[in-house]
This record gives structure tokens, sequence and C-alpha cells, in this order.
């Protein structure tokens, strides 16, 4: 047949990966400990801190025990206080 190709004649084009839109929302200050797991975690899957922070929040009631969240933040509010109460604030 004339034309066609077959698979192990074809070439290998990969398609670009489609990328997730991250709107710049702030600068953000960690911790030493926070860091190292952000560069572990940048080791293992490739990904910039923005886009590891993003998965991790947006993804952190599939990888986490709620009572175990709500231990770590009682715990870090009994030894450093808690901020006040301000809320977050959209940019406008």
């Amino acid at each position: 047949m004339r034309g066609v190709m077959r698979d192990e004649q074809k070439p290998n084009i990969k398609m670009a990966a489609k990328r997730y839109p991250l709107p710049k929302r702030f600068n953000a200050a960690v911790s030493e400990k926070a860091y190292e797991n952000l560069r572990a975690l940048n080791e293992k899957y490739h990904y910039g801190n923005n886009y590891l922070l993003t998965i991790l929040l947006e993804n952190i009631d599939k990888i986490t025990n709620s009572e175990a969240v709500e231990k770590v933040f009682a715990d870090f509010k009994e030894e450093f206080g808690a901020p006040p109460s301000s809320g977050m604030k959209d940019k406008k």
C-alpha cells in the first residue's frame, strides 16, 4: 500500500502539555522545614513551589485526615497563638 505508514515508521510526536493557569496572588514565607518538604516534593514530582502548593491545597481533603488537620492547627495555636481573624482580602 502506498502512502500508509506502519506504526514503527510513524514519527514520535508529543503534544505540548496543557498548562494549569496560576495567577500570581501573593508571596509566601515558609519555615525551613516547610521549604525542605517543598524541595523534596519538587525532587520527586518536578513541579515548582507554586504548583506544589496549589496541588496540595486544592486536594487537602483527599490527602489528609480532617481530624489530624484539626489537631495540627490546634497544636500550632497552642504553641504560637492565633493570628488576628481579619480574614483574607480580595485584590481589586
